[in-house]
């Protein structure tokens, strides 16, 4: 596996290519390849912060017949099958940014509990999370809200809705515009993700005892 060497503006390019073959054999060839590079760098970090074996699933997009997909992603997860039902941390890219998240999305089995245990840890969540942070009820849309929000009645809204709608998610974390200049350095990358995890351990953690092997 080769070092991630950086994100050049070519990569963030390819969302602009129209056609889902066109555009899947450059995501393929030019995307998958950095993003399978950058979750292979991290993945000792995110063994170590999480107790659990992580292992690297590159998102394949193989439901697609259609419309070429608008962004593309490497996950982290306890098990070599599959990442979906299981609480992840991702890193991947929109045509305007970067995302790297802690992740549960609507296949995940412990989302109505997990939605408890946030609400039982919802002060020590809001202050051990770094004000920069952002948050996400859809990881199929690239918006976000920030973290200052959560901490002004956001928070409720959205683990009331992870509890109570089927298709809820959550995510947490960074994101980074596509000029962001940490992006062109593949080590400050690979730091600032390694960062970022240790700051996301805290929600891994609430998933621990809710996970069954």
């Amino acid at each position: 596996m080769a070092n991630f060497k950086g994100f050049t503006q070519k990569d963030f390019d390819v969302f602009k290519i129209d056609g889902l073959d066109e555009r899947m054999e450059e995501l393929r060839g030019r995307l998958s390849p950095k993003l399978e590079a950058i979750a292979t760098a991290i993945e000792p970090t995110a063994s170590s912060l999480s107790g659990d074996e992580m292992f690297v699933h590159v998102a394949k997009h193989a439901r697609r017949t259609k419309n070429p997909p608008n962004d593309t992603w490497a996950a982290l997860a306890s098990s070599k099958r599959g990442y979906k039902k299981l609480p992840h941390f991702q890193v991947g890219m929109w045509e305007t940014h970067v995302f790297v998240w802690f992740a549960l999305i609507y296949e995940s089995p412990i989302k109505t509990d997990f939605a408890k245990q946030l609400k039982a840890n919802k002060n020590h969540i809001l202050s051990s999370i770094p004000d920069h942070f952002v948050w996400s009820k859809d990881h199929t849309q690239p918006d976000t809200v920030s973290h200052q929000s959560m901490k002004d009645g956001k928070f409720d809204e959205l683990v009331d809705r992870l509890q109570n709608v089927k298709k809820a998610e959550i995510l947490c974390g960074i994101t980074l515009d596509r000029n962001d200049e940490r992006l062109k350095d593949g080590k400050q990358f690979i730091k600032l993700c390694e960062d970022t995890l240790n700051d996301l351990s805290v929600l891994y953690d609430l998933t621990k005892s809710l996970q069954t092997s």
